[in-house]
């Protein structure tokens, strides 16, 4: 049976989410609060100016979850709507890392040491008096800049020392609060799972985020430029980490997905970080590999009846297409070279294709909004070589002046995280 969805975003990060439940036959309307983003998905979605003023005529109610939305869904959650969202503890779970660390402790899982700071000559003191790599990951809103999350390279930690020096003498004002956490090498991988408001909803999804702009992961941190993934029945590394998170969000009435980033070696699994919410581009590529329709999906976290999704065996690779000044911030030069350029196609097939900052007008799709993302294009199949292949042959597909993007999300599984996860058992349940 149709039903009626208000997807409610800062951003309008969940417009690819809000047109799929549009094309299955459902009624949706989508709020943007920004104004400068309020383009996104026009011509696709319905949209609305007021979404407050919707809700009592929506069935389900959708928040992209991120700055806080956790409290208003937590709200509408009380007041017995159908709510997928989340609540102020798992916005705090991901805004604050160090209590999202502190948690992960409480629930019995292994930790990176790590240092909370809101002071840069402490973290500087603090790295000289204890000599290492170190990974210094800005908190709450000043972790949206990518850009400052720095990698430390050098054993005795004097890179790091360096870094923070400039940190401080440039963003003092806007980085109050920041992470120093030891680095641990080995593969990184996330898992994550849809959560029903009392239990994970099976099976759970393991993924290889791509966060550096070129190939051979080199260059400034964009946040995402391609993910590669696969769809499993519980494994050990999701049962030592976010499995063990599954009292604290029942507790919540948590409706929707959360994943954990880790670091896995021989020796053990580290989480990184939560994303207390759907990812970005993660959600648009998981609909290649899900057979339950988004609108069930939706309705089903809502209401806390659904226990199972339906998803394909094999791998989906997305690859995320974006336009100048992607990943910095630049209206101007946003203006003059990527603002309403038109996004053309070769071929009629639009399979695979799936919208970040797109509208339609007069049949064309244009590009909008402030951020250079334009389209996440995915390909499917039973290896990940196969399914790189046809994500790729239909970025072929598209045209869009001065359009850039990663070659080889997928490769670091087919080259080695494959053998190395496999070897360790960590696939395994």
């Amino acid at each position: 049976m149709p039903s009626k969805f208000l997807f409610v975003s800062y951003d309008g990060l969940i417009g690819d989410i809000a047109w799929q439940v549009t094309k299955e036959g459902h009624e949706a309307k989508y709020y943007i609060e920004h104004a400068e983003e309020r383009e996104i998905t026009a011509g696709f979605v319905p949209q609305t100016a007021d979404w407050r003023a919707e809700v009592d005529w929506a069935d389900v109610i959708v928040f992209d979850d991120v700055l806080g939305h956790g409290t208003l869904a937590d709200e509408l959650r009380k007041n017995g709507k159908k709510v997928v969202g989340g609540t102020p503890y798992t916005d705090r779970l991901e805004d604050d890392r160090g209590f999202g660390q502190a948690e992960l402790k409480a629930a019995g899982v292994n930790i990176i040491p790590q240092q909370d700071f809101t002071s840069f000559d402490d973290a500087i003191a603090f790295v000289k008096a204890n000599p290492n790599r170190y990974v210094i990951k800005p908190s709450g809103e000043a972790q949206n800049m990518k850009g400052l999350l720095f990698v430390g390279e050098e054993e005795d930690g004097r890179d790091v020392v360096e870094v923070l020096e400039d940190y401080k003498r440039a963003w003092a004002n806007q980085v109050r609060s920041f992470q120093l956490q030891r680095r641990i090498l080995g593969v990184e991988v996330a898992t994550g799972a849809f959560f029903n408001g009392r239990e994970f909803v099976y099976p759970i999804c393991v993924n290889f985020e791509h966060k550096k702009l070129f190939p051979g992961d080199i260059g400034p941190p964009t946040g995402e430029m391609g993910t590669a993934m696969f769809w499993s029945e519980p494994n050990k590394i999701f049962n030592q980490t976010l499995r063990k998170m599954e009292p604290a969000l029942a507790r919540e009435g948590y409706a929707g997905y959360i994943d954990v980033n880790c670091i896995v070696n021989v020796n053990g699994v580290y989480p990184l970080e939560f994303t207390a919410r759907f990812g970005y581009p993660t959600i648009s590529i998981q609909q290649e590999g899900l057979l339950t329709p988004m609108g069930e999906l939706l309705h089903g976290l809502a209401s806390g009846t659904l226990s199972r999704v339906r998803a394909r065996s094999g791998y989906q690779v997305g690859v995320r297409l974006v336009v100048p000044p992607f990943p910095y911030t630049d209206p101007k030069r946003f203006e003059t070279s990527s603002k309403d350029a038109v996004i053309l196609f070769k071929t009629k097939s639009r399979e695979g294709i799936h919208l970040e900052d797109v509208k339609l007008v007069n049949g064309e799709w244009l590009v909008t909004g402030t951020s250079g993302v334009v389209l996440i294009v995915c390909g499917t199949g039973p290896s990940m070589r196969h399914a790189q292949k046809q994500a790729y042959n239909r970025v072929k597909n598209v045209m869009i002046p001065n359009m850039y993007y990663r070659e080889d999300i997928g490769d670091r599984w087919i080259e080695e995280d494959s053998d190395r996860l496999h070897a360790w058992g960590y696939l395994r349940e």
